[in-house]
């Protein structure tokens, strides 16, 4: 980046650490809210913490109504359906609560309560025209950062394909970003988002829109995560592990939702869409093998990055500080409990062409530091099968 580049940065306001989730009534409250919608998911209503929100909603008289109707991966028509539950309720602002699924769906909802039409009219950049809803969001996974980040991710049903919808209109007004929601986590949840975090700070790190505001923020959350993740896994109930990765997760999601992604995101976009699949597994089971491909593009980023993650790297080859980079990236999954291939997540040979076409429409391609082809896309497929 040179000296008279323009970089924007956009965030919300923040409140982080134990406890912050106790403020969601308040903060409505504020906001001038009357009626909130809370959009949750079965897992995050069994694991107790949308009581939480409610008495912190009724503590500040402010009314709600619960929205839950949420997978994985979370459907183009469950935002549909939680934006008529919205206007049929008389709602006025959102309150997320939940891992991506919940987050990126509100955001859908909030977009299409103001906007109308289909949510997935909306796909690529800066296409929101209206303002959303007041958005309060806590979230429950440490990986995803959709509660600061400017990205939502819908699956359009009739495509298979993941849409990323991309606007600062989406950035929520206020994120309470509470540790303590994590440690209902299981392990592998606690790896997949973790590793989700990692790649998102790792892909703004090297992204072509880098600046260096978000590097600040990559730098930091890369640091963190390699040395806390396998921790916070082994010992779920240790403190310090765990608001390591949540701040981790946080400030990921301050550079990625700035600096934008690259293949690892438009790939795992394609392929979790195709197969339903969890999008930080995803996003594990692809990232050495784009390293390997993006490398001679930002050779001294990625030198950088594993010298963030512990890696001795002085009087060696490009080709060998290469090899160490993707050694500590497979070394971190395996502790993690990710082993999983392409091939064992059910892709075929067959799959692949359809999966490289859709990466390569996919708007986080265009940051990735070295241009890729359909070609390219697929070869790096067939390498993580």
């Amino acid at each position: 980046m040179t000296a008279h580049s323009l970089r924007k940065f956009v965030a919300p306001e923040v409140v982080f650490g134990a406890g912050a989730r106790f403020l969601a009534g308040k903060y409505a409250r504020n906001l001038g809210a009357k009626n909130v919608l809370i959009v949750s998911d079965p897992g995050v209503i069994a694991a107790g913490w949308l009581d939480e929100t409610v008495r912190s909603l009724e503590e500040n008289g402010v009314n709600h109504k619960v929205f839950s109707d949420i997978s994985p991966n979370p459907r183009s028509r469950q935002v549909m359906a939680g934006a008529e539950t919205y206007s049929a309720c008389g709602c006025d602002a959102i309150i997320a609560l939940g891992g991506g699924s919940p987050m990126d769906c509100a955001k859908g909802i909030g977009i299409v309560s103001t906007n109308g039409g289909s949510v997935l009219r909306f796909e690529g950049v800066d296409q929101i025209k209206v303002p959303c809803p007041p958005l309060i969001f806590i979230p429950t996974t440490a990986g995803t950062s959709s509660d600061v980040s400017q990205f939502s991710i819908i699956l359009n049903e009739n495509e298979l394909v993941k849409i990323a919808i991309i606007s600062k209109a989406i950035v929520p007004d206020i994120a309470l970003v509470d540790y303590e929601t994590t440690m209902t986590m299981s392990p592998y949840l606690t790896a997949c988002t973790g590793m989700d975090a990692l790649v998102h700070a790792i892909e703004a790190f090297v992204s072509a829109a880098n600046s260096p505001l978000t590097d600040l923020h990559a730098a930091e959350a890369i640091r963190l995560i390699s040395a806390n993740l396998k921790n916070a896994i082994a010992y779920p109930g240790n403190i310090e592990y765990k608001n390591a990765v949540m701040l981790a997760s946080l400030e990921a999601g301050f550079a990625f939702s700035n600096a934008i992604l690259g293949a690892v995101h438009s790939m795992a976009h394609s392929l979790g869409g195709f197969l339903d699949l969890a999008h930080g597994e995803c996003n594990a089971m692809l990232l050495e093998h784009v390293i390997d491909f993006n490398y001679e593009s930002a050779a001294g980023r990625y030198d950088e990055i594993a010298r963030l993650m512990g890696a001795e790297t002085e009087r060696l080859s490009e080709h060998e500080r290469k090899n160490v980079l993707i050694e500590k990236v497979k070394t971190l999954k395996r502790d993690a409990g990710i082993t999983k291939t392409l091939g064992g997540a059910g892709v075929k040979a067959s799959d692949i062409p359809t999966l490289a076409k859709k990466a390569h429409n996919d708007p986080c391609l265009l940051t990735n530091p070295r241009k890729a082809s359909v070609r390219d896309l697929e070869v790096i497929y067939e390498q993580a099968v």
